[in-house]
């Protein structure tokens, strides 16, 4: 028998929303996230807009000290992770210096967190110093504080979980596969509890420079921002970069049960493969991320005909749109016309490693509060998208289960299933 894994708590830091009601809400309202950037002069760049976090205050919810001493990707996590915590009622009370710890057998509890590029803000900061300055005048936490396991290891520290700390790096499809290596974590019985999700903070020069060379951003539309990503839409031109961090506290069900957790859904299932194809395009067949949805199904004790709604990876690019209606069709069959799928991207952009853990979340509200959130901008279907995507405005209806999938550069496909909680 396995073990039941059970969602005890959600933090969200997202470009429609710094919590998860904020960000529910944007989901039934069909708000889009995505605008002007902010954060840099775009004169030179071809891409103006993205999905951006504005006005974040790390100071909100750790120390400004400890702020200083991450890159913005760890921030995200670090202020998720608290919140999750804090709504799975595991935080403890401040102690001396202030910081609040978890509480309830802390050897036992562990952090899986996705991250695509790690903090490529100081790098880039650090490059500039040394090659205009020399060696000598680089960040002195310049190592520490731009490697990718970082936001893992900096929740660890905050927090007092003493139990793994993972980083897990699949492009795309990190934070899903984060979510999946915490589920067998907890099933495996090597944890009780695992912090776990993904993060990430790249609407930088670097990023956007970098996805621009490769012809895979949005750039027709720098002036209605908002209509930019538009995923399934004959006249989508590229996805819209975003930026944050979606963080579950996952729990085995005996270990909920005992402490008294509210218990908002069920982790059931898992799937992932590799296409073995291209570096950047997904097998036109399909048949690699069918395959990671099918293990999923399987692994949560599902018939396919049990989904209510999926939660498309439904990136707004020429490739990605009809290749996942290949697969959804190749996993679902007959029953895939009468599935509900969208994809949140419309809303929030690409958020990279963290969008499999707000996707994850997404679908947890979905099946919490009996909603399918919208494809927003699906105005002009693609032909070859020819399922229910659930355009622009949400519709509501019961969801016993939801699957969640991504895509990630390298050919990486993650899928994660939940399902309402029956005790």
């Amino acid at each position: 028998m396995k073990r039941k894994v059970v969602v005890t708590g959600m933090g969200v830091i997202s470009p429609i929303g710094t919590s998860v009601e904020e960000f529910c809400a944007s989901l039934k309202s069909g708000k889009s996230g995505i605008g002007k950037i902010t954060a840099f002069d775009t004169t030179e760049f071809d891409v103006t807009i993205a999905g951006e976090i504005k006005d974040f205050d790390p100071s909100r919810w750790m120390d400004k000290k400890e702020a200083r001493k991450m890159c913005r990707f760890t921030q995200f996590a670090a202020a998720a992770a608290a919140d999750a915590l804090a709504d799975a009622k595991l935080l403890g009370e401040p102690d001396a210096d202030g910081r609040r710890k978890v509480t309830s057998v802390p050897e036992k509890t562990g952090v899986v967190l996705g991250n695509g590029i790690g903090g490529f803000e100081v790098v880039g900061e650090s490059f500039k110093k040394l090659f205009d300055a020399g060696p000598k005048r680089m960040l002195p936490l310049t190592v520490p504080m731009m490697i990718s396991n970082e936001a893992a290891g900096n929740v660890s520290m905050l927090y007092g979980t003493k139990g793994p700390a993972f980083t897990q790096v699949t492009a795309c499809a990190s934070g899903t596969d984060a979510l999946g290596q915490a589920l067998d974590l907890i099933r495996a019985g090597r944890c009780d509890v695992v912090v776990a999700g993904g993060t990430e903070a790249c609407v930088i020069p670097f990023a956007i420079g970098g996805f621009q060379m490769l012809k895979a951003l949005s750039t027709k539309r720098g002036d209605t921002p908002e209509q930019a990503s538009r995923p399934f839409d004959a006249d989508r031109d590229g996805f819209v970069l975003g930026e944050g961090a979606g963080v579950l506290v996952l729990e085995s069900e005996e270990h909920a049960k005992k402490r008294g957790a509210r218990i908002i859904a069920e982790f059931a299932g898992y799937g992932a493969s590799a296409d073995a194809h291209h570096i950047t395009a997904p097998d036109p067949s399909g048949s690699g991320g069918c395959a990671a949805i099918k293990q999923a199904i399987a692994d949560a004790d599902m018939k396919p005909e049990d989904v209510q709604y999926y939660n498309a990876h439904g990136t707004s690019t020429e490739i990605n749109d009809p290749t996942e209606t290949k697969m959804i069709k190749l996993a679902f069959g007959d029953y895939a016309k009468k599935l509900k799928v969208s994809s949140t991207k419309s809303m929030t952009g690409h958020c990279i490693a963290a969008a499999g853990a707000l996707e994850a979340i997404a679908c947890i509200l979905a099946i919490r509060d009996g909603f399918f959130p919208p494809t927003i901008n699906l105005d002009n279907p693609d032909p070859e998208c020819d399922l229910d995507y659930v355009p622009n405005k949400a519709q509501y209806g019961t969801i016993n289960a939801a699957i969640s999938m991504s895509l990630g550069f390298g050919g990486h496909n993650g899928a994660v299933a939940f399902k309402k909680y029956v005790g």
